[in-house]
């Protein structure tokens, strides 16, 4: 099939790769085209501005987590449809799993998709070591298409000039640039960029979007998108031909605290015959009519007092528990399962209390990596033996306050404790890591059959 589409780089973190890209995709929607956002990387922050961008949903695309043949199915399956595809990248272009390899890397994504790459340099106080900067990108891998770059924080018209004299010189294309402005700056805390769900960024993305039309040349980035070759879908394909209809339902826990939820993975449980249910542990009293939870990650230490007042709430989630219901939390989830949170002001909120635990949030960067856990037993979602790609990023630990098994190595992650996570008992499966259905599509499959017992034994 033929998707237009680019991926937007940067020459490392900071760069102003998303500022670039929500400009891009701001600009593109005003011009009534149907776009559809991606992003390279386990974020769950970006996509969100994407979508708040573009009024459709952002999807992740790792080649780490997924297989080369699911990360071209989930940009095949989203962008059908639309006018062009643009994947924002992660880090710098060639950062990744590790330093000898370009597994993890946006580079690597870029050529799966057989995408043009347009480079995001940073250019305050910098001319012609821009070019060479461009230069070393462009060489460091011939199969990969760098079609011209775009400059941010460019402090005038003469410093935009130099740049184009500089980088013609070097044979590579200005595709255009961001000035220095403070309009242009979007919020940011302890693990990145506010949410959209947090945040009005409207602001920020109607000046950048703003910003795009006026210094950046559309039309070029248009054309060099269309000049991406037809995407062809190999299989076997993760998502199945006809949806399951849908006969089970699961509560996902979705608002301020919790959305931290890979898009695809929601879909592979529907597919898989769940029908979705998003409910508030903020806002509501009680869990839906459901025959299962999944309590993703996200804020629960921004949002412990209003999270710790909801007790109704939380006595729901524990009866749920007490009943066998099949419950699978994951980083912020399991948090909130603790007996307490304490915030970044040391401040001690209490939680559901269906792990005795407690969950400490820090001042720096706990854990960020990508992880192997392997099962010591049967769990959930995982069997004894089986292994599974997750990730971790946290500025929180967590204290057992009593000896709890911890069912799953973690290899190359912290964990909840010395490379060890997973909490299991009964229908129960909570842990500090990310995963993504995707990457093993069974874990989606085992945990729709498992509400379908649970329903099946209450007689409904």
């Amino acid at each position: 099939m033929h998707i237009p589409r680019i991926v937007i780089a940067g020459t490392h973190s900071g760069s102003g790769k998303t500022s670039v890209t929500l400009g891009v995709l701001r600009a593109l929607e005003r011009r009534g085209l149907v776009v559809q956002p991606f992003k390279a990387g386990p974020d769950f922050i970006d996509p969100s501005l994407h979508s708040a961008a573009t009024g459709r949903v952002s999807r992740t695309l790792d080649s780490w987590l997924l297989p080369r043949s699911t990360v071209i199915e989930l940009c095949a399956r989203a962008a059908e449809g639309s006018d062009i595809a643009v994947i924002e990248g992660v880090m710098g272009l060639f950062d990744g799993y590790h330093g000898g390899g370009e597994e993890g890397s946006t580079a690597e994504i870029a050529k799966w998709l057989a995408a043009p790459v347009v480079l995001v340099v940073d250019a305050a106080g910098a001319v012609r070591s821009i070019a060479a900067t461009a230069m070393g990108f462009s060489a460091f891998d011939p199969d990969l298409t760098i079609a011209g770059v775009i400059a941010n924080r460019v402090g005038s018209d003469r410093h935009m000039a130099w740049l184009q004299d500089a980088l013609s010189a070097a044979g590579i294309p200005l595709l255009g640039t961001l000035p220095w402005d403070e309009r242009l700056v979007l919020p940011e805390r302890h693990l990145g960029l506010v949410p959209a769900q947090e945040q009005s960024a409207e602001g920020a993305i109607a000046a950048l979007g703003e910003a795009v039309e006026a210094h950046v040349d559309l039309d070029r980035i248009l054309r060099i998108a269309r000049q991406a070759p037809p995407l062809v879908v190999p299989g076997p394909l993760v998502f199945p031909l006809m949806t399951i209809p849908a006969d089970v339902r699961i509560g996902v826990a979705r608002d301020a605290a919790f959305h931290f939820y890979y898009p695809d993975a929601l879909d592979l449980l529907e597919s898989r015959g769940a029908n979705v249910i998003p409910f508030s542990p903020i806002a509501d009293q009680s869990i839906p009519d459901v025959h299962g939870l999944y309590l993703g990650g996200g804020f629960p230490e921004v949002y412990a007092e209003q999270l710790s007042a909801n007790r109704s709430m939380q006595d729901s989630v524990l009866k749920a528990i007490d009943r066998g219901m099949p419950i699978y939390a994951e980083c912020g989830g399991l948090m909130y399962l603790c007996r307490d949170i304490i915030d970044q002001n040391g401040t001690r909120y209490e939680m559901v209390g269906a792990v005795a635990a407690t969950a400490q949030t820090h001042a720096r960067l706990v854990a960020l990596a990508y992880v192997t856990l392997e099962a010591d037993e049967d769990t959930l979602l995982l069997r004894k033996g089986e292994q599974v790609r997750g990730h971790e990023f946290h500025f929180s630990s967590i204290s057992l306050d009593e000896p709890e098994p911890l069912v799953l190595r973690s290899r190359e992650g912290r964990g909840i404790d010395g490379g060890r996570d997973g909490i299991a008992r009964g229908n129960l499966l909570a842990t500090f890591t990310h995963l993504h259905f995707a990457g093993a599509p069974e874990l989606a499959e085992r945990f729709v059959e498992a509400c379908r017992h649970f329903k099946e034994g209450l007689g409904a």
